[in-house]
């Protein structure tokens, strides 16, 4: 059992089931764009009611002096520009200042106009707690232009000023802080008590798993840096979750191997999908409890995606002739989406290789593996055969 303390603490951030990475079997980047979409709160206490207000002229006169396209604001946040008090000089005095130019001004008011509603103390509180963990300004302001609504939330800075110096404290490098904060900033908006919950969470379950002591603040490092939306999770479910798999005959080792591979993205399902998962490869694969557990060992895929990602990802290989025995022998071929197996199907058939009756190897890995596995086939048959008895003409 999991030496693991109960919290009480009810987590607001509903998280994500699936996601996309740069690996295009894993869908990672996709729940770290969704959940971060949702990081900045609009309209949460200002006026919203478009029909019986004005137009601030003023507010309008400013923006555009600076070139602003008004009729964007107008299209996507109208109610901005409703408000009786904005602050469009100083906030773009402020940008100007840490080097920004009229373009990227301009740029940065049409995407985050709610920027301008900010107070210019509250914008500088912002500038100075960010500079912390920048190289320089000039980073800075490339942040700001990349990821506008990141920087001007400023509704939680006492948060993010005490998880930032958490973080620090952590082992955290500056430059996973920044990425933190542009792609990732609702992991700041609860006070650090939750955080550090969290991560006392994490150790016991490290060490409880078999984790060494020497080990355990790496592993938490690694494991922050590849999935910071680990800090959304209450410490409650990521108990259910581990002891689902260890009642599912998972030993520590393998629990530990697991939450390593899926970069701790466990904690975001549910022991209810674990189990539909499961259930629909054991049918699928008619495999034993046991040969099911060395399945998921070998591809936590089978693990991650929903029974209805798995059932398509399967009906799609059939489709292309692959039988069910190949793809038990290859389940990692289920990381890729049908479409990507298609093409790469595709790409090999044009040199003559037959999927049906060959490995499913070929098919695996990132972009990158699968171009140098196809550049292997492809060499090989554009080889010439050597005859090793053929005469060889030697002109004098």
């Amino acid at each position: 059992m999991l030496r693991v303390a109960a919290h009480s603490a009810k987590d607001t951030f509903t998280l994500l089931t699936r996601f996309q990475y740069c690996n295009p079997g894993w869908n990672f980047s996709s729940a770290w764009t969704e959940a971060a979409s949702r990081s900045f709160p609009t309209r949460s206490s200002y006026t919203t009611d478009t029909k019986s207000r004005e137009e601030n002229k003023k507010t309008i006169e400013n923006l555009y002096r600076l070139s602003v396209d008004i009729k964007k604001i107008r299209r996507l946040k109208e109610w901005v520009l409703l408000q009786d008090v904005a602050y469009v000089q100083e906030i773009a005095g402020i940008l100007q200042e840490m080097g920004a130019d009229e373009t990227t001004v301009a740029s940065v008011l049409e995407r985050c106009p709610e920027a301008v509603l900010r107070t210019p103390a509250e914008i500088n509180s912002q500038r100075a707690l960010w500079q912390s963990v920048c190289q320089n300004e000039k980073q800075l302001i490339k942040l700001i232009e990349q990821f506008p609504e990141s920087f001007f939330t400023t509704k939680y800075h006492k948060n993010q000023k005490a998880n930032i110096l958490f973080f620090q404290e952590l082992g955290l490098k500056n430059n996973i802080i920044t990425r933190f904060l542009t792609s990732a900033p609702s992991v700041f908006y609860n006070p650090v008590e939750k955080t550090k919950s969290v991560i006392e969470t994490l150790q016991q379950n490290y060490l409880s798993l078999g984790g060494s002591d020497a080990n355990m603040m790496i592993w938490i490092l690694k494991l922050l840096s590849q999935n910071p939306f680990i800090l959304l999770n209450t410490p409650t479910s990521m108990q259910e979750n581990l002891e689902f798999l260890q009642k599912n005959g998972f030993t520590d080792n393998e629990v530990l191997q697991l939450l390593s591979k899926l970069k701790g993205f466990i904690f975001q399902l549910t022991p209810t999908t674990m189990q539909k998962s499961m259930l629909f490869s054991k049918n699928v694969f008619k495999c034993s409890d046991q040969e099911l557990k060395e399945l998921v060992l070998k591809c936590p895929a089978l693990l991650y995606y929903s029974a209805t990602v798995l059932e398509e990802r399967l009906e799609g290989l059939l489709r292309e002739g692959v039988s069910v025995a190949q793809i038990r022998e290859t389940p990692m071929v289920l990381e890729l989406t049908t479409q990507i197996v298609q093409y790469r199907i595709k790409k090999l058939s044009a040199l003559g290789y037959d999927i049906k009756s060959g490995t499913l190897e070929s098919l695996n890995g990132t972009k990158k593996d699968f171009e140098v596995s196809y550049g292997k086939i492809q060499s090989k048959k554009e080889r010439p055969i050597f005859n090793p008895v053929a005469p060889i003409n030697i002109e004098d």
